[in-house]
């Protein structure tokens, strides 16, 4: 007879009180080592765009035009 296979457990998230716990320590340790926090407006965004923007064509062209 074929073995059946068996699932291992997956191990428990840590609470979110322990991560925010954990948040907290690390944002203490880096404002106490001098580092700033900048205040960033609503809707701006940190990350740079390197890729130009995407254009698409639907449908089919006539080429030579």
């Amino acid at each position: 007879m074929a073995k059946k296979l068996t699932r291992t457990a997956k191990k428990k998230e840590p609470d979110a009180v322990e991560t925010s716990l954990s948040i907290e320590q690390q944002t203490a340790a880096f404002l106490a080592s001098g580092g700033k926090v900048e205040q960033v407006n609503t809707g701006v965004s940190g990350q740079v765009g390197i890729a130009g923007p995407k254009h698409i064509t639907l449908g089919n062209r006539p080429s030579g035009k």
